[in-house]
């Protein structure tokens, strides 16, 4: 019988030949005390292995932008591929965010496009030559889909119809997959490593997380390896990585964007449904890739997918609309956010408030609290017999996080499901009921458009020490849809503790784990991103949100 430890040997040598053709010396690369790869990249690092024109494609952040320079003929779709397969190795040298690997796939994909483009002087789509790359949970033809188990390894898609809708969608629009990314064993934490790849590191701080449980697809976006990333979310695992890696990252609500074909953790578990997010490098790309999975009309493919058109008046009345109404939460009543997240918050309201939009003070703690330990009860309904099953298949180790979470308490029974599904429903409600009655506090008499938040009580920590996700995993179990966004960067010259905050006292175990990690000399630079909230279903209202406030705040 093959061994655990030999099925991570192989698949590790089986990667490493597939990168080999197009890895930097390591010479060249920087050293392991060299903390900040983006300085390296930025500095010099990128010239060493991308010629001018390359350097000057992986520049580029927007997608539509390079689709349409590949449109126009300034670059070929072999020229784009092969400079992103080349920055995409680079990056995982740096980080070891890839696990899967179809770079030969892609050139020989971006091929057939060039020559279509030459015989015909037309794109396949809309995204025709775009690289894309997914978050190892997404089926793709020829290459495993692991969920960071080695026991799924060596069991390749060999079907092209059984390949994630998601692919199918932008393959039919010219986008080509280059790579998968790296994610944990189960995908059921918000930092990155298992058994099979190992662990992924942040490319700011190589001893810190990029976050989880799409941290590959984070690390990658960050060294600019990929320009258009998908995820899934949980409980944050698209936010996470992207407000650790001061990215964009949208959780839409459930079915709005198609599922099929991407096998998940705990199948079967629809209460608190994991949902498929974009994740990019500036917002205009995240609101274009959305608007287009919808556009597609995935709900013919998908028989779990609503089929709800994009809905331009909607993002265009929140565009127009003079006076925006935000109901801004800074404290979830349950961990306390760290300086930076706080000023970044603080800062941003009084931008908001100087350009004519209502502030309302946001606080439901009460519902915070209740919340989050209902929806847990939902991930581990099966006393973890799921993840078990999976770890078990060739005894590889529990990362510690998967075997606290398995070990955390037997399974319910259906009677106690249902009562669960009942708690979760009352508070759904009771949310509802606060976001209407808040035309209460308004002084035009309606509700609040958007809740502005922390995505996280804090930046990016050190690898192992994240533990609190209740300012994501909340608005999962509400179904609510949420999008991140980059806003500042940690300052350690006005971000030191004031007297007030020294003499803090942890409310809980939460709470006395999450502030000392604070540290504004380790975290210098690093960036700090903020969550806008909107209803349930509301992603062209968010997204027109989003974009209203980022105008604001850059302005």
């Amino acid at each position: 019988m093959t061994t655990w430890q030999e099925v991570v040997a192989q698949k590790r040598a089986d990667r490493e030949v597939l990168l080999a053709p197009y890895k930097l010396p390591e010479d060249k690369l920087p050293p392991a005390e060299q903390l900040n790869v983006i300085d390296f990249i930025d500095n010099g690092g990128a010239d060493l292995l991308l010629s001018a024109k390359e350097k000057e494609i992986t520049e580029i952040d927007d997608i539509d932008t390079l689709a349409a320079s590949i449109a126009d003929g300034k670059y070929s779709a072999s020229d784009v591929i092969s400079a992103y397969i080349k920055r995409a190795t680079v990056a995982h040298q740096l980080t070891n965010c890839l696990s899967e690997v179809v770079f030969e796939q892609a050139l020989a994909r971006a091929k057939k496009l060039d020559e279509y483009y030459a015989s015909s002087g037309k794109t396949v789509g809309k995204y025709h030559g775009v690289p894309i790359t997914l978050k190892d949970q997404f089926n793709v033809h020829g290459v495993d889909t692991t969920l960071g188990y080695v026991g799924r390894a060596n069991n390749p898609v060999t079907d092209k119809s059984n390949e994630a809708v998601l692919v199918t969608i932008f393959e039919k629009e010219g986008a080509v997959v280059i790579a998968k990314s790296n994610l944990p064993q189960s995908i059921m934490w918000c930092e990155t490593h298992n058994p099979l790849w190992g662990l992924t590191v942040n490319p700011r701080r190589r001893d810190f997380t990029p976050g989880g449980s799409t941290g590959g697809e984070g690390a990658l976006l960050q060294l600019k390896g990929s320009i258009m990333g998908w995820g899934t979310d949980l409980g944050g695992s698209v936010r996470i990585p992207q407000i650790m890696g001061g990215g964009y990252g949208l959780r839409p609500s459930a079915w709005r964007i198609p599922y099929e074909g991407v096998p998940v953790t705990i199948d079967g578990q629809e209460h608190v449904p994991s949902v498929i997010g974009p994740m990019t490098r500036n917002l205009d790309s995240l609101i274009s890739i959305t608007k287009s999975v919808i556009e597609a009309e995935p709900w013919t493919l998908d028989p779990k997918c609503i089929p709800i058109p994009w809905r331009q008046e909607q993002y265009d009345a929140i565009i127009s609309k003079p006076k925006l109404i935000f109901g801004v939460m800074k404290d979830d009543g349950v961990v306390r956010v760290h300086p930076p997240i706080e000023r970044t918050l603080n800062e941003a309201v009084e931008k908001l408030r100087a350009a004519g939009h209502e502030i309302v003070e946001w606080s439901a703690p009460d519902l915070h609290q209740e919340l989050v330990p209902i929806l847990n009860k939902f991930y581990e309904a099966d006393g973890g017999e799921d993840v078990k099953s999976d770890v078990n298949k060739l005894g590889e180790p529990f990362m510690p996080y998967v075997e606290r979470m398995v070990n955390r308490s037997p399974p319910i029974s259906i009677p106690e499901y249902w009562h669960n599904m009942v708690l979760k429903r009352e508070l759904q409600k009771k949310y509802l009921d606060k976001w209407n009655a808040s035309r209460k506090l308004t002084s035009n008499g309606e509700p609040i458009d958007f809740i502005l938040a922390p995505g996280c009580p804090h930046t990016s920590v050190p690898c192992e020490k994240t533990n609190w996700v209740g300012y994501t995993r909340v608005w999962n179990g509400l179904d609510y849809s949420a999008a991140v966004f980059p806003v500042s960067n940690v300052d350690k010259a006005v971000d030191e503790l004031n007297d007030e905050q020294k003499a803090y006292v942890p409310r809980n175990d939460w709470d006395a784990t999450n502030w000392p990690l604070y540290n504004p000399e380790t975290m210098h630079g690093l960036p700090v991103n903020l969550q806008l909230i909107g209803g349930r279903l509301a992603e062209e209202r968010l997204l027109a949100g989003v974009k209203r406030v980022e105008e604001i705040l850059k302005a």
